[in-house]
């Protein structure tokens, strides 16, 4: 098949499709490009959580990096929750190597063992049943001591819904703690404070996690339920903000990192645990002063970065992503080009091109970066969009790209945080920005297609309650995305039927006059 004009993929992070009025910041938006797309392009709503993007249940939100997973390969596979699932009911992540070289260690050395993790069951990051399988069977195989370092969640899950997630884990100890077992909460905090922190963005972050999980150093409470009623009260914030604490007796931490303990970070998402797997694994680290660097055994739920092999060991093999479109294109030698700022660079191209950081050929692949600014969201949502579209529009029209792929993050970093007002002012970003991309399309001849990768700001209030109140939404939405192709010159016909985000890669070939890979999902245009 002969080679067609560009083709230009605008991915919205973060808006999906919501018919509800109620707390919908897309919808109240004023987006007029988007709305003309809609209303004069092929279009349809495709699936972009649950199955569709290889999660366990059609009841699990989708996130960024098995959507960008699954746009870049055409193709669905197991991921992240689904994959620990399986790992933990065949058994195999305890029969595995570094499971058993954990319990070893912390066997010879009559050490502890640490779990620090997101604690939920937003499957985005984490899930509390992963957690509780390893603690249960931690203490099957003699381990005596436990501590867990609770990262607050409030994104995936309820902005305030904390607490039950630390009464459950607190019960489960309960009921294991005896004279043989001894395990408890050490520390914690809100995960847009401390430790999580994703593509170097902010290694502060990282510094304060590594000083409260590792090095004890925080505001002391008895428990960690104390701490959290603590800050709610003063500080007014909720959960993914709330500072560090340290549990502590006597004035002393009770779970301190040392000396031939055993670590386990219970995330099986890779952007928000590769710093601090770095700051675990490397012995000469320069990101920040570590002030000890405790000689211990230390493993990750999934191996990170696949490249980079951060970290060295993991409980569960991640997805062997193979058939990228990246890989396919580069086989017709067509130049392709990706652009987005640092909250979702990483997306565009690690996730992209199936979880590897080196690019698949250094000619044929180019990665433009933005760097993302150091403020809350909320006080700048219009975040790095400008910027973005002008490099993407100076891509188009140099003539050097068959393909071209951008991100604004807006939709989702702004909606996570809860604030309405603010999502509003991102999701119309996108559309000033997007209409500057339909002029540059008109200019070049290229085709357009608009779409997203899950849902977020579509939906920024949680369901009224009893007594009326209404809570902020943080975490993504259930919701299908938008599917537009835009083509001046060619008419175009979409098929009926329900289809995701792996159906993409195959559309974008089709319409670049080439052949899908046989491994990928079908195309959604009409022959």
């Amino acid at each position: 098949m002969q080679q067609k004009r560009p083709v230009v993929m605008v991915i919205m992070d973060g808006i999906g499709i919501n018919n509800d009025d109620f707390g919908n910041a897309v919808k109240s938006a004023y987006m007029p490009t988007l709305e003309h797309l809609l209303g004069t392009c092929p279009n349809i709503q495709i699936q972009a959580h649950g199955t569709a993007v290889g999660l366990p249940s059609d009841d699990d939100m989708g996130n960024s990096e098995v959507g960008h997973n699954a746009l870049g390969c055409g193709q669905i596979y197991a991921q992240g929750a689904k994959l620990v699932n399986e790992s933990i009911a065949s058994g195999r992540l305890f029969t595995s190597q570094t499971w058993q070289t954990i319990v070893t260690n912390c066997l010879e050395h009559n050490s502890t063992l640490h779990f620090i993790g997101l604690l939920s069951d937003g499957n985005v990051h984490s899930n509390i049943a992963h957690l509780k399988a390893m603690l249960i069977r931690a203490k099957e195989e003699g381990i005596k001591r436990a501590r867990v370092h609770v990262l607050l969640d409030g994104r995936d899950v309820g902005a305030t819904s904390a607490l039950k997630y630390i009464e459950d884990i607190e019960n489960l100890l309960s009921e294991l703690n005896d004279g043989d077992f001894d395990g408890r909460i050490a520390s914690g905090g809100g995960r847009m404070k401390i430790t999580m922190d994703r593509y170097e963005a902010n290694w502060e972050m990282v510094r304060l996690g590594w000083e409260t999980h590792v090095l004890g150093i925080g505001r002391q409470f008895p428990n960690a339920t104390e701490a959290i009623e603590t800050y709610r009260t003063e500080l007014g914030v909720i959960d993914q903000d709330l500072p560090a604490f340290v549990v502590a007796e006597d004035g002393k931490p009770i779970g301190t990192i040392e000396d031939y303990d055993s670590v386990i970070l219970f995330n099986f998402r890779g952007d928000r645990a590769i710093e601090l797997s770095r700051a675990f694994e490397e012995e000469h680290f320069d990101k920040f002063d570590r002030v000890r660097y405790p000689k211990v055994i230390f493993a990750g739920m999934l191996q990170y970065d696949g490249d980079l092999k951060i970290p060295r060991r993991y409980l569960v093999t991640p997805p062997d992503i193979q058939h990228t479109l990246s890989e396919h294109l580069i086989k017709y030698n067509l130049k392709q080009y990706a652009v987005s700022e640092t909250q979702k660079f990483g997306h565009v191209t690690y996730f992209w091109n199936g979880n590897r950081i080196e690019k698949f050929d250094e000619v044929l692949e180019v990665f433009e970066e933005v760097p993302s600014d150091k403020v809350p969201f909320e006080e700048r949502p219009w975040m790095k969009a400008a910027e973005i579209t002008d490099k993407l529009i100076e891509a188009l029209e140099s003539g050097k790209y068959s393909f071209l792929r951008a991100n604004f993050p807006n939709g989702d970093m702004v909606g996570h945080t809860g604030n309405f007002a603010a999502a509003k002012i991102a999701a119309e970003t996108v559309d000033l920005c997007l209409a500057r991309i339909v002029k540059a399309v008109d200019r070049t001849g290229a085709i357009l297609i608009v779409t997203a990768d899950h849902g977020n700001s579509e939906e920024m209030y949680e369901k009224k309650g009893a007594d009326g109140s209404i809570k902020p939404k943080t975490s993504h939405t259930l919701n299908p995305v938008p599917f537009i192709i835009y083509d001046k010159k060619e008419k175009r016909e979409l098929k009926d039927g329900k289809f995701g985000l792996a159906n993409v890669a195959a559309t974008i070939t089709e319409l670049l006059g080439l052949k899908k890979h046989e491994a990928w999902e079908e195309s959604m245009l009409k022959s």
